[in-house]
């Protein structure tokens, strides 16, 4: 990928803040039954036998919902499930089956990201319930990275909120190209006038980062009333307009099946008597039953073969990109591996521990650093479901501009600057600068090999705050100073 071409696509994808989450999920029936009450609600689900095999008779989409905390989206996620069980379309989760964690029932909160399965008239979804607070932000960026669209929640009472920007952000940033919107908490408003402004403010954040804000569905409602049985124009006709949007709005993407598989590993968990499931969505290539693979990443590789897949309580002989799934891996006990993990096909690809990248370092406004960075800065790198420290590597002709724009922020020609160029005697302004705002290519230097590829998007945040997002345009090789480099 050339620098302008990446430098492109980087501005398309402009503004943003970070995503992430352990699944506590999917399968049902590699297991046999659990005595272990601790376990996640969806993780029991695996001791369960399996009576059916998944049949892909409609297209299979990821959807997921975002937006600030206690606006209602594991509210709505539960009436979705409520309103097609009724039609066969789904299995009935309650909000208190979705937030399964201890935690997460006292707090109230979403705290991991949350997966249920439905069904439409039209296609099949794997639906993710992020988490909203800002301490799980992390989480967030996991659970939105395999998302084909979203559907973004904001509360009529409020309006947008700091986790709505961010969560926007962060979807926009990974390549999540749609988003319907749904105005919660309706009944909660008695003027019409500011459901209107909510919803005219919404089309102005959509445009700001980069979505077709006209063009967004907007339906306004309450899943508290969907989930209750009342006020059917407010509570399931609003519903049901959400997931015709959803159908219609949010494309089924084009899946990538011809290359060697790979998949994310976002979940581990033990089976007792059957052996170890490994829990993520396929991001591209074909998974089957016998398949020998790899797991790769946190300095670990590790051979084992697949013998068993499921997806929501179905059998799969073969799994296909986008597909939401556990595996049953030979030979290896949980403590083995780790989310963070990327399973693939045997010698198809390798870790690597330096990359050149684009990246667009977010300015203040759209929620980056105020100050700018300099070579060595140390941020963690999010990309696929790991995260890890690395160090910024600056290129040489950024020293000229980097003791430039110090000066000009200290107001021009203190220390002896003239003409343009830098004073010998300021050796600590001939120090390269990373100005927030800035499109910049740069090496990166990670702490241990990851799975890396030309292409591959990541987010780097510093601390609780989001502040660059770049494409790897190259993997490198490290040199022997490199190498050598203490971590602390």
């Amino acid at each position: 990928m050339t620098t302008m071409a990446a430098a492109t696509l980087l501005r398309a994808t402009p503004h943003f803040s970070g995503l992430a989450t352990g699944r506590t999920f999917l399968l049902q029936g590699l297991l046999r039954p659990l005595k272990t009450p601790a376990l996640p609600l969806l993780c029991r689900g695996l001791a369960v036998e399996a009576k059916k095999t998944y049949v892909r008779d409609k297209p299979h989409v990821n959807v997921g919902t975002i937006g600030h905390v206690d606006h209602g989206k594991t509210t709505l996620t539960a009436a979705i499930t409520k309103i097609l069980a009724e039609g066969g379309g789904a299995k009935f989760k309650k909000y208190e089956e979705i937030d399964n964690a201890p935690e997460e029932r006292a707090r109230g909160i979403t705290i991991n990201a949350a997966h249920v399965e439905y069904s439409t008239a039209a296609r099949h979804y794997a639906h993710t319930d992020c988490p909203g607070h800002a301490d799980y932000v992390k989480n967030m960026i996991t659970g939105t990275a395999p998302l084909d669209g979203c559907i973004l929640v904001v509360a009529a009472n409020d309006g947008p909120m700091p986790q709505t920007r961010e969560h926007l952000l962060l979807a926009r940033q990974i390549g999540v190209e749609h988003v319907v919107v749904y105005v919660n908490k309706a009944d909660a408003v008695q003027d019409s006038e500011m459901v209107e402004l909510v919803e005219l403010e919404i089309r102005e954040l959509l445009t700001e980062f980069g979505y077709k804000g006209e063009e967004t569905p907007v339906i306004v409602g309450s899943a508290l009333c969907a989930l209750e049985g009342r006020d059917p124009e407010l509570g399931l006709k609003s519903v049901q307009k959400l997931l015709d949007a959803v159908d219609t709005y949010i494309p089924v993407p084009t899946r990538d099946l011809e290359k060697p598989f790979l998949l994310p590993v976002e979940g581990v968990f033990s089976v007792p008597g059957r052996g170890t499931v490994v829990t993520g969505t396929l991001e591209r290539g074909i998974l089957k039953k016998g398949d020998e693979c790899e797991l790769l990443g946190h300095s670990k590789n590790i051979r084992t073969v697949v013998t068993g897949i499921e997806m929501f309580h179905k059998n799969l002989e073969r799994a296909e990109a986008g597909d939401n799934l556990g595996a049953l891996v030979r030979g290896l006990k949980r403590e083995d591996l780790r989310r963070g993990l990327v399973m693939v096909k045997p010698g198809s690809i390798k870790p690597h521990q330096k990359v050149e990248a684009q990246v667009y370092i977010l300015s203040k406004e759209e929620g980056g650093r105020h100050k700018p960075f300099v070579s060595h800065f140390m941020p963690i790198m999010f990309s696929l479901t790991w995260d890890m420290a690395c160090r910024v590597i600056l290129p040489p002709e950024k020293v000229e501009r980097g003791c430039l724009s110090l000066l000009a922020n200290r107001r021009g020609m203190a220390h002896g600057l003239r003409g343009g160029s830098p004073h010998p005697a300021c050796p600590k302004l001939k120090q390269e600068l990373a100005m927030p705002g800035e499109d910049l290519k740069f090496n990166l230097i990670l702490r241990q090999p990851m799975i890396l590829e030309k292409g591959q998007r990541f987010t780097l945040r510093d601390g609780n705050r989001t502040i660059g997002t770049g494409l790897v345009t190259d993997t490198l090789a490290m040199t022997e100073e490199e190498k050598n480099i203490k971590w602390g």
